[in-house]
């Protein structure tokens, strides 16, 4: 079969559009009739149309190879939060840091940023009929350009080295990805798309703009399942943060926190990966309904926990194919062998955990952050953005030596909030104790949810994975493997792309 590279991809689009407008199912979707072979031109006339082809934007985050599974499962296991049980075979290459064995949302990627670029070109024509407002048009572009925005961060995070850390890989570094910004609806559009990679500067200053742009005209309400004004400036405190702005870090994180409102803490946080919506989340990917989950094999749940549902912890429902490693268990403070059960110190973090009834490789300690959301098993909403985030962010950018915002007072006290929140007592910390205490929240904070890899290759770190499971060996961070591959279709059918370097 042959195979299709990103210019193919996006020269259909424009048929393939059509068809998607009429198969999304997110809240506020308009019911538009799906129409085959018609170019995005004709498709996008209406304000039910653009509504409908945005909600696909968003839905192509539920992919497995995005949100639905990959950006938090794989991320994880290529870290040192845990091992590969071998339930079913999944995640055990990627636990091994096998090359090839990496993250693989390229394509799709890619087919939403061209759908973001035909919507913003709708949107910025305006030759809808009926009109739509001017408070629609805003809505509309802060939306795609905060969704761009994610997309690209998500790409350059995977396939490139960040802000800062290439001093020790200058030979290996072939850049960032292609920066795409148009809408390609036709072959020829296609063919001159064949872009090089660019810069991780021009990527990063792309994002800066969308998230920006999006910022200044952004909803203030309707979060956390759409784009509003507060998940824009999160988003923004994120990418700062890997682009080693803190200044800036710290001014979006700031206005994140009084936009997003107060953090959620002791029983509300436990029960809020429970709840239909995460009172955490700031921007949450929506899985709606059965026809939307990922099944028993590679839904967020099932990748995590073996057990059906919360009132069935003792029951086998899903594989259960990563779990936590001993030092994140000691960490944690949780224990025990009776299935249905756990035991935890002050951490309240520790109640995210249970004894599953195991499938091959028997009962242990598992994740249970996705277990049965939104009351139906397998059905993952996932929380990309949340609130405590914005504390851990704006802690990192205050202790960062050399910072121009160093401020050890604050960041401790951004610190012993979240400690607070999560049932810890105070600390008092300064240097380098203080740096890696606040290191330390983000892994516990955020274990099972992708964020370790990211953090431990934003700061050029080597993965220690010794002592994780038998034969575990290390990764520095000068190893290959610590970058993606780019999809080997995307280099044959485009001769402006370089690959990644070991591949």
């Amino acid at each position: 079969m042959k195979r299709r590279n990103i210019q193919t991809i996006l020269r259909n689009t424009a048929i393939l559009f059509a068809l998607m407008l009429g198969s999304i199912s997110c809240d506020d979707l308009l019911d538009v009739e799906p129409r085959t072979g018609v170019d995005a031109n004709t498709v996008l006339t209406t304000p039910d149309a653009v509504q409908a082809a945005i909600n696909s934007a968003y839905a192509r985050l539920r992919a497995q190879s995005n949100y639905g599974r990959d950006l938090l499962a794989v991320s994880d296991a290529l870290a040192d939060i845990g091992f590969a049980t071998n339930n079913s075979g999944r995640l055990i290459q990627e636990a091994r840091n096998q090359i090839y064995s990496h993250f693989t949302h390229w394509q799709n990627s890619y087919f939403a940023i061209n759908e973001i670029n035909i919507n913003l070109k709708a949107v910025t024509e305006n030759t809808l009929s009926p009109a739509a407002t001017q408070a629609q048009l805003d809505k509309w572009n802060s939306e795609l350009k905060f969704l761009r925005a994610l997309y690209y961060h998500d790409l350059v995070r995977a396939y490139a080295y960040d802000p800062g850390t290439t001093g020790p890989v200058a030979s290996q570094d072939r850049g960032g990805v292609p920066l795409m910004l148009e809408a390609i609806t036709t072959s020829a559009a296609a063919t001159a798309a064949q872009a090089p990679r660019a810069s991780v500067a021009a990527i990063y200053a792309q994002i800066y703009q969308d998230l920006n742009d999006a910022i200044a005209i952004a909803p203030t309400t309707g979060g956390p399942f759409f784009a509003t004004r507060a998940s824009a400036q999160a988003l923004l405190s994120r990418v700062a943060l890997y682009n080693r702005e803190y200044s800036l870090v710290v001014t979006q994180s700031t206005n994140a926190i009084a936009s997003a409102g107060a953090l959620i803490s002791g029983a509300a946080y436990v029960n809020g990966f429970r709840a239909t919506t995460n009172p955490e989340s700031i921007f949450e990917v929506k899985f709606q309904d059965s026809n939307e989950s990922l099944g028993v094999n590679v839904s967020m749940q099932s990748s995590f926990t073996s057990s059906l549902s919360l009132s069935a912890l003792t029951s086998t429902g899903g594989w259960g194919d990563f779990a936590p490693g001993t030092p994140l268990k000691t960490q944690l403070g949780v224990s025990g062998t009776t299935v249905g059960q756990i035991t935890t110190g002050a951490d309240i973090r520790g109640q995210l955990y249970i004894v599953g009834p195991g499938r091959g490789s028997g009962a242990k300690i598992e994740n249970v952050k996705f277990i049965s959301k939104n009351g139906i098993p397998y059905l993952d909403n996932v929380p990309v953005i949340r609130k405590t985030e914005m504390y851990l962010n704006r802690a990192e950018a205050y202790a960062t030596p050399g910072s121009t915002v160093f401020d050890e007072a604050l960041a401790l006290a951004d610190l012993n909030t979240v400690r607070a929140a999560r049932g810890l007592g105070a600390v008092a910390l300064t240097g380098a104790a203080l740096y890696e205490e606040i290191l330390l929240q983000r892994r516990l904070e955020f274990a099972f949810e992708g964020h370790r890899w990211f953090d431990l290759k934003r700061l050029g770190r080597d993965v220690i994975k010794v002592g994780l499971f038998a034969g575990a060996a290390d990764l520095a961070f000068t190893d290959s493997r610590v970058l993606a591959n780019i999809p080997q279709r995307e280099i044959d059918g485009n001769p402006n792309l370089v690959q990644n370097f070991g591949y």
